[in-house]
């Protein structure tokens, strides 16, 4: 089950008013740089598929997703699960849960994947990932990592060919690892992604850079 994607978007500026929710009052972080929390997360699903999340989208059950008080809406943080070290990076658009209990109410595909889908709450350390919007951001995949030079070097051809793009083969400590990149667009570099997960290479991510890599 994929991560979400990160992205750099807009802030809502109507989610990021002071709100009363059961008589109690919040009030929105302006920015969740720094934001790291342990908590119990909860898990909402088919209840409210397909409702309105407080930003105005569209709640799917099956996306990467999560609902937060006082985080700035969209934000997206890393959620770990404390007890089996699962985690999941998802996409906050929502509000809640408004229990007091709990910090982190997540979609049922970022609870199935931190594996306490069957039990209902889980303890996680939550921590915010932001970007440095200032600084131009360069989008890589990382498609396959190994010890034999050669081969990667063959495939490296083979994806410049078929993507039109450059295929870079990196040393870290006698693992090489060959990526995909820099792909100008979000849209693009998921595109590329989903059709090499399709393929051979299930196990290619994301990489973000500010560096040429």
């Amino acid at each position: 089950m994929q991560d979400a994607l990160i992205t750099n978007e807009a802030k809502s500026v109507s989610t990021g008013r002071p709100y009363t929710i059961r008589g109690k009052r919040y009030s929105p972080m302006s920015d969740e740089h720094g934001y790291n929390e342990t908590g119990v997360a909860s898990w909402y699903g088919r209840k409210f598929h397909g409702y309105h999340t407080s930003n105005g989208e569209i709640f799917n059950m099956f996306d990467m997703s999560a609902a937060h008080k006082t985080l700035p809406l969209p934000s997206f943080v890393k959620v770990t699960n404390i007890e089996n070290g699962k985690t999941a990076i998802v996409r906050v658009n929502d509000r809640g849960p408004f229990h007091d209990d709990r910090l982190i109410d997540l979609s049922y595909a970022a609870a199935y994947k931190l594996g306490y889908h069957l039990n209902g709450t889980a303890k996680v350390k939550v921590e915010a990932i932001t970007i440095d919007r200032s600084a131009p951001r360069l989008t890589y995949i990382q498609v396959a990592a190994g010890g034999n030079l050669e081969n990667l070097q063959a495939l490296s051809q083979t994806l410049q060919q078929q993507f039109q793009l450059q295929s870079p083969i990196h040393n870290e400590k006698g693992l090489y690892k060959l990526r995909l990149g820099p792909i100008l667009d979000d849209k693009t570099a998921q595109d590329i992604l989903d059709k090499l997960r399709k393929g051979k290479y299930k196990h290619a991510f994301l990489l973000y850079s500010e560096h040429q890599l």
